[in-house]
């Protein structure tokens, strides 16, 4: 099963989100058909976390539905926002196709299929 596209994944990450009353929006647009994406989800209370592509070996063993969709790693764990804001420029300086997320909720909720490393 090949994988969905970066931006048709952002589109409906962002219209799921908004839908659900947190608001969500692109911060940078990256590549269309395979551009990484990281996904900063801040807390309203001046932390953030921040999730990233997982690598591609952790998606050996996953099931196909999911292995075919976007699967992220969290990068940063309630780090304070410029600590987040500062990886992705650095981020963006490595790699000018990524796509940058930026959701809100208080609970840290990313509603994302997310691996631990």
């Amino acid at each position: 099963m090949a994988r969905i596209t970066s931006d048709f994944f952002v589109s409906a990450y962002v219209r799921r989100r908004n839908d659900a009353g947190l608001f969500t929006a692109v911060v940078k647009r990256g590549a269309a058909e395979a551009g990484a994406i990281f996904v900063k989800v801040a807390r309203l209370d001046g932390s953030a976390d921040l999730y990233g592509p997982a690598p591609q070996v952790y998606l050996d063993d996953l099931a196909p539905a999911i292995a075919g969709g976007r699967v992220f790693e969290r990068l940063l764990d309630a780090a304070p926002e410029p600590d987040i804001d500062a990886r992705l420029r650095s981020e963006r300086r490595f790699d000018e196709d990524c796509w940058i997320v930026e959701t809100e909720d208080r609970e840290g909720s990313a509603d994302l299929d997310i691996v631990e490393s």
